[in-house]
């Protein structure tokens, strides 16, 4: 999802003498106390007003400051009663111009909008004797702005033509005081000269505060912030929740002493739970499990025992991707195929009620389904993993599977272990099959901070997104609660607090390759395959994308890629 940040207006100030006119022509007047609006308003509103019939062409702050003075002379019942819609620039002639206003049939009469324009010039000729110097020069700058429509953009010698409507609501809004767009101004009313500077583009605007935090300017970056947070809301668009995830993040970024408690909300069962769901519901995630689940299918398919040994580093994480699998493997028993029977080894810190729960949930399907299945969880050190601790069999085709845990291991920027590095090589050694590798593809580990945050902004933002076209609001909510705090995590956290250290395919191509694999390419073929589900069902959705790259599956949203399978042997 990009974003463009691009403004501005063209330059309305020039040079050391403060009002660049030389671009503008005044034609001299032959009454001394003729109106300002002589020349562009047509015969007939009064005795005072008579039909110029020379073209004005733009004028400067200070000559349309001295004209202002000469209202005084006009009698308080001078009305204008005849029409103004329209406004020549840069005329090659007045014959031109003049056809042009007769053929066009603008010189009405009766117009509002001119009756406008005189109770707005009565008005700033009231405060002229009211407010201060400055305040006055801001409402002259301001009208002569609108009026003259002062853009230097157009460089061709043309006629424009403003439309009654368009000059109505330009009025309108001078009389009710409505605020200037930040694109058609570079000056501010008398009244938002005090206020903060709009924001222009709320992802600009979280660079903005990044940029302010690397730089130590703590204050302008929670000024920023502040403003955003009073511009956006969380129950709107998934652009305007992303911006309110990520002034969070900042905020937290600049007050340091939140991070151990928000390490610990990681582990949290809520937490954990909006994980789950989100593999659940999200094809990105879902399918990265299937595609890996495919890929150790395939690498075993020739085995002679038909014994398959799984080992899972992270299965409280992604128990989820184990039911698919037995549900393959059943689906290769009716297809005349030898019966493989699956182990799975969780490899995990402690065991818990979580692993005991998944093993149980796990066993009660194979049994179902009648795939012979054996379950066993193990407290393990990476310095442990072992053919013998982990109980491998000679005659068993072993697998590995990291499905999005490598990227929660800590590395060479956080410890001089580097047990990402170190856990890659202890498998290797098991001599493995196949090893199957499924991570988020966000470069949000080593990169510098600011680069870090317009990571998380393009790659949450495109999440976000494709979470609104396949779940509904509730379960969006609850799956976005988790999506906060990683967002928190990976934006505010340093050190061995930022538990969150996703890097691209690029990167563990590397470092697979450092630890001694060689790529197993997944073909084309299955990414088709896995396309299909994507678009079968009622929930089908062509926004997501299912594509080979570098042999590995990439799974994404509008051609964002959010996850990518691997293979290795």
């Amino acid at each position: 999802m990009s974003s463009d940040f691009s403004g501005g207006v063209p330059e309305f100030y020039g040079g050391a003498g403060g009002i660049n006119t030389g671009r503008s022509t005044i034609i001299p007047m032959n009454n001394a106390h003729r109106s300002p609006l002589s020349g562009i308003l047509p015969d007939g509103a009064s005795h005072n007003l008579h039909r110029r019939p020379t073209f004005i062409g733009k004028r400067s702050l200070a000559e349309f400051q001295q004209q202002q003075q000469q209202f005084q002379f006009l009698h308080q019942q001078q009305q204008v009663h005849q029409g103004l819609g329209f406004y020549l620039r840069k005329s090659k002639s007045y014959q031109q111009a003049n056809t042009n206003l007769t053929g066009l049939g603008v010189l009405s009469s009766g117009n509002p909008n001119c009756s406008a324009v005189a109770s707005y010039l009565n008005q700033v000729q009231n405060s002229l004797y009211q407010e201060s110097e400055e305040k006055m020069m801001n409402q002259l700058q301001e009208l002569e702005k609108r009026l003259l429509d002062d853009n230097d953009e157009a460089e061709d010698d043309t006629v424009s033509i403003v439309t009654n409507n368009e000059w109505s609501e330009t009025i309108q809004n001078l009389i009710t005081g409505n605020q200037l767009s930040p694109a058609s101004s570079c000056t501010s009313s008398c009244s938002s000269s005090m206020e903060s500077p709009p924001v222009s583009s709320p992802k600009k605007s979280i660079v903005d505060a990044s940029t302010a935090i690397s730089e130590g300017k703590n204050d302008v970056a929670l000024q920023i912030l502040t403003r955003l947070g009073h511009v956006v809301n969380v129950s709107n668009s998934s652009e305007q929740r992303l911006i309110t995830y990520m002034v969070s993040a900042l905020r937290s970024r600049v007050n340091s002493t939140e991070h151990p408690l928000q390490v610990l909300e990681l582990q949290s069962k809520e937490h954990v739970t909006s994980v789950l769901n989100l593999y659940e519901v999200s094809p990105c995630f879902k399918l990265g499990f299937m595609a890996a689940n495919l890929a150790i299918i395939e690498a075993v398919a020739n085995h002679p025992s038909n014994k398959l040994h799984v080992i899972d580093f992270d299965i409280g994480q992604g128990g989820q991707q184990y039911l698919h699998l037995l549900h393959a493997l059943a689906t290769k028993k009716t297809d005349n195929y030898k019966p493989i029977s699956l182990k799975i080894t969780a490899i995990t810190d402690f065991i818990d009620e979580r692993v005991k729960a998944i093993g149980n949930d796990l066993i009660n399907l194979a049994n179902k389904i009648g795939v012979c299945f054996i379950f066993n969880g193990i407290s393990c050190k990476i310095t442990d993993v072992t053919r013998e601790k982990l109980e491998v069999e000679n005659d068993e085709a072993l697998a590995v599977n990291f499905a999005y845990k490598l990227y929660r291991v800590p590395d060479e920027s956080v410890t001089t272990e580097n047990l990402r590095d170190e856990l890659l090589r202890r498998v290797k050694r098991l001599s493995p099959k196949v090893v199957t590798l499924v991570e988020q593809e966000l470069n949000g580990n080593t990169a510098a901070f600011v680069a870090r945050v317009k990571e998380a902004c393009g790659y949450y933002g495109a999440l976000l997104e494709s979470l609104g076209a396949t779940v509904d609001e509730m379960g969006r909510l609850k799956i976005e609660e988790g999506l906060s705090r990683k967002i928190v995590n990976s934006v505010a956290c340093e050190g061995r607090n930022r538990v969150e250290r996703c890097e691209v395919f690029g990167k563990w191509r590397a470092r697979m390759s450092m630890a001694g694999f060689g790529p197993r390419p997944m073909s084309q073929l299955i990414a088709d395959s896995l396309l299909k589900k994507v678009n079968s069902g009622p929930r089908g959705n062509p926004g997501f994308t299912v594509n080979e790259q570098n042999g590995g599956i990439c799974f994404g949203w509008l051609g964002k890629n959010l996850t990518v399978t691997s293979a290795w042997c």
